[in-house]
């Protein structure tokens, strides 16, 4: 028996979970955020929102970074560098700069911000380049350069990486 191949994101990626079928933002944000929901289920409501992106979608996913969980809170940051959309910004740059922050979460929001390429992102990636922390300082490393090149390119950088 052949397994069928995972599915392959608009994102060029393979996800945990499929997106859900639920188009309604206010109906996944409510998913995303409680705690009691499996997180197969909150998974697919991040990547439904991912998918339906957009501010109201990004705002939805912020949402969850009060949750309990490191390993939700990685992958919102992880979808909003995906997502590119500048109205994240400013959350990525709160889970950064949350010194009592998991490092996972604090980690991926550094790539993000990078990953998204607006400049307002630089104060915070160098005031934490040099942060004690190896996995912090070094993402803020790879952001600061990854940030300068999609500003300065503004295109589809992960298919000219080869």
């Amino acid at each position: 028996m052949v397994k069928d191949k995972p599915e392959i994101s608009e994102f060029d990626s393979v996800d945990p979970a499929p997106p859900s079928d639920e188009k309604n933002i206010s109906n996944l944000r409510s998913i995303l955020v409680n705690e009691d929901e499996k997180m197969f289920q909150r998974m697919r409501a991040l990547f439904a929102l991912r998918g339906i992106g957009g501010k109201e979608s990004v705002e939805a996913l912020a949402a969850a970074f009060v949750s309990k969980s490191a390993l939700l809170k990685h992958e919102i940051a992880y979808v909003m560098g995906q997502m590119q959309d500048k109205h994240a910004v400013p959350f990525l740059i709160d889970r950064l700069g949350d010194v009592n922050e998991d490092l996972m979460v604090r980690h991926e929001a550094a790539e993000a911000l990078g990953a998204i390429g607006d400049r307002t992102a630089l104060t915070i990636l160098k005031e934490f380049v040099s942060d004690p922390e190896p996995v912090i300082s070094e993402s803020c490393e790879v952001a600061l350069d990854l940030l300068e090149w999609v500003a300065s390119n503004r295109l589809d950088y992960s298919s000219n990486l080869n």
